[in-house]
């Protein structure tokens, strides 16, 4: 990146509102967040979040397209890593990772996830009563050799949903562990560090999260919420095992990553991809 590029996104980042608003963006990932959300996570008016929405993309660090009546904003990701490149990249005499340890690398394969022992993985929703609930289950069940799963939410409600319980009884997992907790527990000094970060609930991604020891690689993998489902027991129940569904499939499609095999871009975009499965499906 040319100093002068460098030194207009800098411009553009040195306000408090757009720095955070930027950091929030890049957590969302590729698919972006919608000015209004961007908005309402950051407390501000909407006109003052898209004038300074717009300062970013005119510096370079967002795409945007329009989408209905709105406008969705994500982070250019090779501006970012640009940005970074040219901050650290020819720091310590050429040596970055000195400067930045597990700073992600295009040019390095992440040594950091070689499977030499289990990887922590937190899945979020908002209320940490179903989706995130399942997705920890699973996990430990299928790949818990390999992975500890945790769950947490922004706002979570008093315990688990009786049909998360249900479902999960009925399909032989154990449940006696589970409980709804808030993300601030995995925000502290003495919570496990996580290696990755996954929003199960378009509520979850667009929320400012804590910030995560260890800077984990995060993803949005986002699915019907099933407590919100309508009509009779039985509907309202198949809404559970489709979120089930939904979520298994991309729980296994993680586990079976050749995570050592990958440099830290090309991990980014499987989770993503991941996160894409079944969109028709979660649009219905």
């Amino acid at each position: 990146m040319e100093t002068a590029r460098a030194t207009t996104a800098f411009a553009a980042l040195s306000q408090p509102l757009r720095l955070d608003a930027f950091r929030l963006i890049v957590a969302a990932g590729p698919q972006g967040l919608l000015a209004g959300e961007i908005a309402e996570a950051m407390g501000a008016k909407q006109n003052t979040m898209s004038t300074n929405l717009a300062q970013l993309r005119e510096a370079g660090l967002l795409v945007s397209r329009r989408e209905g009546r709105g406008v969705r904003y994500a982070a250019d990701l090779v501006a970012v890593q640009g940005l970074a490149g040219f901050l650290l990249d020819e720091c310590c005499g050429g040596q970055p990772e000195l400067c930045a340890p597990g700073r992600p690398s295009e040019l390095g394969r992440m040594e950091g996830y070689a499977m030499t022992d289990k990887k922590n993985v937190l899945f979020l929703c908002h209320g940490n009563s179903a989706r995130s609930l399942i997705a920890e289950t699973i996990l430990n069940a299928e790949a818990g050799d390999r992975f500890r799963a945790f769950s947490a939410g922004a706002e979570p409600k008093s315990g688990p949903h009786p049909y998360t319980i249900d479902l999960l009884k009925t399909l032989g997992h154990d449940v006696s562990g589970l409980r709804s907790k808030s993300w601030d527990e995995f925000g502290l000094a003495e919570a496990p560090e996580m290696d990755f970060v996954f929003t199960v609930c378009d509520k979850a991604a667009g929320a400012t999260c804590p910030v995560w020891p260890g800077q984990p690689m995060s993803a949005h993998w986002g699915v019907p919420d099933p407590v919100g489902a309508q009509g009779n027991e039985a509907e309202k129940r198949l809404a559970f095992s489709d979120a089930y569904r939904m979520l298994r499939n991309r729980i296994l499609a993680f586990t079976a990553l050749p995570l050592a095999a990958l440099d830290s871009l090309s991990l980014k975009r499987e989770l993503d991809d991941i996160g894409g499965m079944g969109a028709e499906e979660r649009a219905t």
